[in-house]
């Protein structure tokens, strides 16, 4: 498949994308990503390796187009996890062995 990456022209396949991704270690996902394998890499890392430009040079959407175009599942932004954070209520609440109100 012909796809313009940069400005720039590539034959992307499939097998070819695999091949590119195999042994490489996925870095942290922090934004979109996409599934190769049973691997799921940052889109900017796979730009990366599959054109090998440096990753200003692209935007994630032309790789995100190029590889869901070949058929790999791409993600959006990572879900943030609610992280629970201790109020002086619940903390003096738990050193008094009393039971917690409930959060909100």
């Amino acid at each position: 498949m012909r796809c313009v990456i940069a400005r720039y022209p590539f034959e992307l396949t499939k097998t070819g994308v695999l091949a590119s991704m195999k042994g490489v270690t996925p870095e942290l996902v922090t934004g979109e990503s996409v599934t190769i394998g049973r691997r799921r890499y940052p889109v900017k890392q796979v730009g990366q390796v599959i054109t090998r430009q440096d990753r200003r040079d692209f935007t994630s959407g032309e790789v995100i187009r190029a590889m869901v175009r070949l058929g790999f599942t791409c993600h959006g932004h990572p879900e943030a996890t609610p992280v629970r954070v201790s109020t002086p209520l619940r903390t003096a609440s738990a050193l008094l062995g009393g039971t917690a109100p409930p959060e909100e």
